[in-house]
């Protein structure tokens, strides 16, 4: 998104104080009978479900999505939102570098070794999370190789069943305070993450294999809430603890974390 100039600035239209507005009868009678209402009755409505149906506004909803992050879509209405997220995954040409996160985004592990998606998923850049979201889905993300960072936002308490499975570019991932829980295989394979900050969520589990080799990781930052564990959490994570700490021990690896944290 381009930055503003100056002579942008200059030109903007000065936003009235809030303070100074009147009442709302007063801005009603304002406009009552102003061009603006004889020019919205006289003009026909377009678009519609036509156009929120093609490629075009697919790309243009996602552009306006990612210039505020979710800031932006948090104002949207929530019936409208649904609307759009219906349309939205209603269409099936690629990806165009980003992919849209929606309600019941789980897929199959056939599905998510198609050569279709794999190619597909392979060009992703960039993740657009919706609104109402409280789980990233199973293999959600698998194969995304060239995805180097995600922001997952407040509401999503799960990640789900290798949903990062082979996201061997990913560096940087921001976890919300809401998150609970972080299944099985959900980062094996991210062998370019370095770091995870958890200490601000109510992480309890950490499944099987959630981390499996991830061989660059070499700082991790866990919650007092984390109890539970699954099979090999830290599987070949080599750089996470000394030589002395039993990798396999995920208790002993946990305790060793929050003594250096």
């Amino acid at each position: 998104m381009s930055k503003r100039t100056s002579e942008d600035i200059e030109n903007a239209i000065a936003i009235q104080d809030p303070n100074n507005l009147s009442d709302g009868d007063d801005e009603e009678e304002a406009h009552e009978g102003s061009e603006f209402d004889s020019a919205a009755d006289e003009t026909p409505a377009t678009g519609g479900d036509d156009f929120m149906a093609t490629d075009d506004f697919r790309r243009l909803f996602v552009g306006f999505v990612m210039a505020d992050t979710l800031v932006t879509m948090r104002w949207l209405n929530k019936k409208w939102h649904k609307v759009v997220e219906k349309k939205l995954t209603e269409v099936e040409e690629g990806f165009y570098g980003e992919i849209i996160v929606h309600g019941g985004n789980d897929i199959s592990s056939d599905e998510a070794i198609s050569d279709a998606r794999t190619e597909s998923i392979m060009q992703v850049t960039t993740v657009v999370f919706l609104l109402n979201i409280t789980k990233v889905g199973d293999y959600a993300f698998e194969f995304a190789s060239i995805l180097i960072a995600v922001d997952i936002p407040e509401g999503i308490t799960s990640i789900g069943g290798a949903s990062f499975m082979r996201c061997r570019s990913l560096k940087e991932i921001k976890f919300p305070k809401s998150l609970t829980s972080i299944v099985s295989e959900s980062f094996n394979n991210c062998s370019r993450l370095e770091q995870v900050n958890l200490l601000h969520t109510n992480v309890h589990a950490l499944g099987r294999g959630a981390f499996r080799y991830c061989t660059s990781l070499r700082e991790m930052k866990v919650p007092d809430s984390l109890q539970k564990f699954g099979d090999n959490v830290f599987w070949n994570c080599s750089k996470l603890v000394p030589s002395k700490i039993n990798i396999y021990d995920n208790e002993a690896v946990v305790t060793y974390l929050r003594s250096v944290q």
